[in-house]
């Protein structure tokens, strides 16, 4: 079983959020494939972000440790959630990760975790 990370993309625009109405409804079907997602044993994590001027980055320069507050990148996207799942193949990943794109409209981005060896 390999573990993907399954990471969806929030617009960057003023009217990125939907309506109440709207919203409750993507958050109810969102828990419901989450609950799916454990019922069938894939289900590993799930967590929202919060909004990307709460983000701080740090990177090294030379031997000074920058902090800068905010994104680091002008984008217009960023993440606002993700998902992690256990499955046999890419094939199950995507099955799901179709899921949460129909629920929400949102890109979702699947990713494998490399390998952990043995050691």
């Amino acid at each position: 079983m390999k573990k993907y990370l399954l990471t969806m993309y929030h617009p960057d625009t003023d009217g990125g959020v939907p309506p109440r109405d709207v919203l409750d409804k993507i958050m109810r079907d969102v828990r419901d494939i989450r609950e799916d997602m454990k019922a069938s044993g894939v289900w590993v994590y799930s967590g929202g972000l919060d909004s990307p001027n709460t983000a701080t980055v740090l990177r090294l320069r030379g031997r000074d440790m920058i902090t800068t507050d905010g994104p680091f990148v002008e984008s217009k996207e960023h993440i606002g959630g993700l998902t992690i799942v256990q499955v046999p193949d890419l094939d199950v990943a995507l099955v799901w990760a179709r899921k949460l794109v129909q629920a929400t409209g949102l890109p979702v981005e699947v990713r494998p975790f490399l390998e952990q060896s043995a050691s």
